[in-house]
């Protein structure tokens, strides 16, 4: 269950993956039965595609913290989807190729299963139905009889028809995509595109890149082209594995030096794991970008580092209870703490100003980022309700609005009460 979020809300968040799943069921299986009908043709190139696509689910991995890729397997069904040329008899219609991406995919499931191993079937469903819109566009840019014969004309033809599906492909991932995070994440929708778009540019443009020359080379040479073909993508795929190994270092160093002040006793025991989750739901609502989301949310994991060097703990980690001297002093401190980590500056920065008020003399204080201003309300907001605290939600709101445009950011409580009104909890 994802954080901060009844079990009936959790419910209707998973609506849009049940969808999408649902629909890519629908579709494979249509595209089954339309395929034993009429028979496939070039089982040959069937077959090593499908194997490639079965290898590349097979050895799929997580990208980033919410979602898994297979690169393999998505330049595999698109390079399948875009073949034409002299080496082939007659090229796989759209139904055949839908066909082959849902058989292999789901052969290259079952051995994750059986391993223990997760896997992330919506993003499987959403590849075979970005498969079927390319294979639809480049179905119907090139007649089946469009082969390449050595003219230019046939070149350009058939090069401007792989790109077109290469990204109708992509944006149909996005858009879909896109939605799913609108829904789960209740991120506003062009936030949510444009994030979907630059994670795809990280590695789509290489999977889109290895699909067209997997098809070009296998179009022109016959089946000695997708090994050669596939091994850069090989070498890709394993430097995102390396930097997503790091990653999940790096964030767990952070939830380590996160908990020094609970051990401390500076901060109650969760305390700034749970600030950390409203400031993410808070970045979701207003939309920021996936690199301010994270710098938020380390941001607002390490807020209480500063604390440290204070006399005395706050009771019950309150750090509300000190003055704004004591706690603006602190700040400054765990923002010089974090920087010595040399990379970390864009959190220390907002560290810093996380205790600074909103307006500063009657003018609003313009140094302070939004972020700064989004840990400012997610930890007074915990600090109110959190395990001890006693108040209840709409009472830490009526507390809250007292300091709103003086000491907190007016546009961040909004997205506050937004965010306790789609019933937010820690």
């Amino acid at each position: 269950m994802a954080a901060g979020f009844t079990e009936g809300q959790e419910l209707r968040r998973m609506g849009s993956g049940v969808v999408i799943v649902a629909a890519g069921a629908i579709l494979a299986v249509i595209a089954i039965v339309v395929t034993a009908r009429y028979g496939v043709t070039e089982w040959a190139y069937a077959l090593t595609f499908g194997a490639l696509i079965a290898i590349g689910e097979m050895v799929q991995f997580r990208v980033d913290r919410i979602r898994n890729r297979a690169p393999i397997a998505t330049s595999a069904a698109l390079g399948y989807a875009m073949l034409r040329g002299p080496s082939l008899g007659l090229p796989p219609d759209v139904a055949q190729v839908v066909a082959v991406t849902a058989i292999a995919t789901a052969a290259g499931i079952l051995p994750r299963a059986i391993a223990g191993l997760r896997s992330d079937v919506v993003v499987s469903c959403r590849r075979g139905i970005s498969v079927a819109c390319a294979a639809a566009v480049f179905a119907a840019l090139t007649p089946t009889d469009l082969i390449w014969t050595g003219h230019w004309s046939d070149a350009i033809w058939i090069g401007g028809a792989m790109l077109a599906a290469v990204l109708s492909a992509g944006i149909s991932d996005a858009v879909i995509g896109a939605g799913q995070a609108t829904e789960r994440y209740n991120r506003p929708f062009p936030a949510a595109l444009r994030d979907e778009l630059t994670v795809m540019t990280r590695i789509g443009m290489a999977m889109g890149i290895t699909a067209i020359l997997l098809a070009t080379g296998t179009s022109l040479i016959g089946l000695w082209a997708p090994p050669v073909v596939i091994v850069p993508l090989l070498l890709t795929q394993f430097a995102f594995r390396r930097f997503a190994s790091a990653q999940r270092t790096y964030r767990t160093t952070v939830r380590s030096m996160a908990r020094s002040t609970e051990i401390a006793g500076f901060s109650s025991p969760g305390q700034n794991a749970r600030t950390a989750q409203l400031a993410v739901a808070l970045g979701n609502d207003l939309g920021l970008t996936l690199a301010r989301m994270e710098a938020l949310e380390y941001a607002a994991l390490l807020s209480g580092v500063g604390q440290l060097a204070l006399a005395d703990p706050s009771p019950g980690g309150a750090s509300l209870l000190r003055t704004r001297e004591e706690r603006q002093r602190a700040a400054a401190i765990g923002a010089a703490v974090i920087e010595r980590s040399g990379a970390l500056d864009h959190v220390a920065e907002i560290v810093r100003h996380s205790n600074d008020p909103y307006r500063h003399g009657r003018a609003n204080n313009s140094d302070i980022p939004v972020e700064s201003g989004i840990v400012n309300v997610a930890l007074a907001y915990e600090q109110l309700v959190g395990e001890g605290a006693g108040q209840s939600p709409d009472k830490a709101m009526e507390s809250i609005g007292l300091g709103i445009g003086a000491e907190y950011d007016p546009v961040v409580v909004e997205s506050l009460r937004r965010v306790i009104g789609r019933g937010f909890r820690f």
